[in-house]
């Protein structure tokens, strides 16, 4: 059996395919039971987070895994086959144990180093246990992930390099400002009671908020939260439940807003974020009278001031029987030899002209050609280039900047895969909404800390160690089945010494068992050890089925010493955890 891994990511896909390809815990659920249902799996684990889907599995088959794996992901996440599969990546054996222990270490996070994910590898192998979909591959795998995980920040300044997802989308927030000189005394909502939201909410009472407001679907455990933050270190700050009913209400007192829930479908549409502002910007109209608070105004696009139109005087000092129609003239050029000049006809060309030459015209005058005419509109034409001061030509208008967005009233925080708010809400004035799309374009340009390579070296030393005790353990049952075989050899032979010798009395047979077993355990000793070592070695993986040939042990006798063993170590996860 080998490891394979399917799945997608941050790195791989964009944040809308990862919005549609996630996984409810009951999805989850479903997947590793189908998974393990599967012809070429035998073991399945889940690993799904905010901005990842892996599906982990132990299979008999590279080709035939990938394609069940890959079907599977698809079917449970809702996203086509077709469509899902540009952005899947796959990971087989030692490939597969590096990626996810560098996933354990934060260095495949979206924030580097991230400790944050130690708790969802950790919640991923209590599912397959509790779903029994785990056997001895995963069981050691993810066990393993959790202590180099654990090594990696202990033993290097990997937490420098990064901080958990809630603290580098509360700095994005703060837009360079400390947070918590930027959270002091502001009002936070919480929205959400599961791990990443209780984070938010710690986070939010140690960086300075006056308040936390906990909402979930499920009051107890909101309950339970705000109790937590109130008895806890930051006892200085107000923290208090309320029904999600609530959630409109208190968007119109909220200064920070923290989503992070389960739900399928927008938690906070862009309506109701319009209604929480503009309940602030009355406050401030109260405050600081109409004219300013008009800043705050929640359209989605602001309207643009108008342009003024520059209008040169003539000789004549007015306009009046001027041949133009100056309503029609487009904004942003003057009226004198500019566009709209440009595109008449000849005739009306001559009048404009002769008007701007301070003469008359008879409007009623009808267009003329030949010789002439011609000459005369190239007279026309040299007066108007001596008023306008060059040929008229057509020209776009000037670009008009965009007035200034007003400053946010209300921060939005959106760490829910798929998004628990309303993306329009990027485009109302007076909001600032960070989500995982713009976290993930924000932490492309974060950088990274020196002791990552350190980290790296340790992945890569603890990828080779497990691999090798792999390979060690995967030949185990077939040199424990030699050493029985050998001791039945051993035992019939004694029998057989017994019926020949009748009156061998009990110390000679003990002698003599002794002796034979001591060379039986002298020959063995030397290829067993040897076979050991080099199945630990990478391309080892043959020499079991090696020594089974030049034994001719059999395969059933291996197998069931390889059962005995995983009912043994599961008998002991069930006591306890490892």
């Amino acid at each position: 059996m080998s490891l394979l891994v399917v799945g997608l990511s941050h790195r791989s896909a964009p944040v809308s395919v990862l919005e549609r390809a996630s996984l409810s815990v009951d999805a989850q659920i479903k997947l590793l039971q189908d998974t393990v249902a599967a012809e070429p799996a035998t073991e399945g684990a889940v690993l799904a987070t905010c901005n990842r889907i892996e599906l982990y599995a132990d299979v008999d088959k590279f080709h035939a895994g990938v394609a069940e794996l890959s079907t599977l992901l698809a079917q449970h996440s809702g996203v086509g086959l077709e469509e899902l599969t540009p952005y899947l990546y796959v990971h087989y054996e030692d490939r597969a144990v590096h990626h996810l222990f560098s996933v354990a270490c934060g260095l495949d996070s979206m924030v580097v180093g991230e400790g944050q994910i130690l708790g969802q590898i950790k919640d991923s192998l209590a599912r397959a246990q509790e779903l029994h979909t785990a056997g001895r591959l995963l069981n050691d795998l993810f066990q393993q992930a959790l202590r180099v995980g654990k090594r990696a920040h202990s033993e290097t300044g990997i937490d420098r390099a990064g901080q958990s997802l809630v603290t580098f989308g509360l700095q994005q927030l703060a837009l360079g400002t400390p947070v918590g000189a930027w959270a002091r005394d502001k009002k936070a909502l919480v929205i959400g009671a599961g791990s990443m939201s209780s984070l938010a909410a710690a986070t939010l009472a140690r960086a300075g908020v006056a308040e936390v407001v906990i909402a979930n679907r499920t009051p107890e455990r909101a309950e339970r939260l705000a109790q937590i933050l109130m008895e806890g270190d930051e006892a200085d700050v107000s923290a208090r439940a309320v029904p999600m009913g609530s959630v409109p209400f208190e968007l119109t007192r909220a200064d920070v807003v923290v989503s992070c829930t389960g739900a399928t479908g927008l938690v906070l549409t862009a309506d109701a974020i319009a209604g929480g502002v503009e309940s602030r910007v009355g406050e401030r109209q109260s405050a600081t009278g109409p004219a300013r608070a008009a800043e705050f105004s929640t359209d989605a696009e602001a309207p643009l001031p108008a342009v003024t139109t520059t209008t040169t005087t003539t000789t004549a000092g007015a306009d009046e029987n001027c041949p133009l129609d100056l309503s029609a003239v487009q904004p942003g050029f003057s009226v004198m030899g500019e566009a709209a000049v440009a595109g008449m006809n000849a005739a009306t060309l001559e009048q404009h002209a002769a008007w701007a030459a301070g003469g008359t015209v008879d409007r009623r005058e009808t267009t003329r050609s030949g010789p002439e005419a011609d000459a005369e509109l190239i007279g026309a034409l040299a007066a108007t280039a001596s008023v306008a001061g060059r040929i008229p030509e057509r020209r776009r208008p000037e670009p008009v900047a965009e007035p200034p967005r007003p400053e946010p009233v209300l921060f939005l925080l959106d760490l829910a895969m798929p998004r628990d708010i309303d993306a329009a809400a990027h485009r109302l004035a007076g909001v600032r909404l960070v989500d995982i799309e713009s976290l993930a374009e924000a932490s492309a340009d974060a950088p990274m800390a020196a002791d990552v390579d350190l980290v790296r070296r340790i992945v890569s030393d603890e990828v080779a160690a497990f691999g090798a005790a792999q390979r060690a353990a995967h030949i185990t049952p077939t040199v424990v089945a030699l050493r029985t075989m050998a001791a039945d050899v051993v035992a019939g032979e004694i029998a057989r010494l017994e019926g020949r010798l009748p009156g061998l009395d009990d110390k000679h047979r003990a002698e003599i068992t002794q002796t034979v077993r001591r060379v039986v355990d002298k020959l063995l000793h030397a290829p067993t050890v040897r076979v050991k070592q080099l199945a630990a070695e990478p391309g080892g993986a043959g020499y079991a089925d090696a020594l089974r040939t030049l034994f001719d042990l059999d395969p059933e006798t291996v197998a069931s010493v390889s059962r005995a063993e995983e009912s043994t170590e599961k008998n002991a996860q069930n006591r306890g955890p490892a």
